[in-house]
């Protein structure tokens, strides 16, 4: 079975606040098995726009990556995201080669 990511890309407007985000949703990402592969850092941007701040989570499968998203503790965590950031966000199935 695949894995599965999340793919965030986020400008965040109070990063004091989005720290709460950050700890609001920690137990969620704890209790579906995330794992970050990448979390901020430096990027370029080659192609389109970007945002200033890039994440991907891996979680086990895409029933896991789902049920984070729906989980009561992320929903909690999603509603501080919105009022302290603008963020696009994807569910996406790895590749198995």
């Amino acid at each position: 079975m695949p894995k599965a990511y999340w793919i965030a890309r986020v400008d965040v407007r109070d990063a004091e606040r989005y720290k709460d985000y950050v700890s609001t949703a920690k137990p969620a990402f704890e209790r579906y098995g995330a794992r970050f592969v990448i979390r901020g850092g430096d990027y370029e941007v080659m192609e389109g726009s970007g945002r200033s701040r890039n994440v991907v989570i891996e979680f086990p499968d895409m029933e896991h990556a789902r049920a984070c998203y729906a989980s009561p503790e992320y929903q909690a965590a999603k509603a501080i995201r919105r009022e302290v950031s603008q963020a696009d966000l994807i569910i996406i199935e790895g590749y198995e080669a």
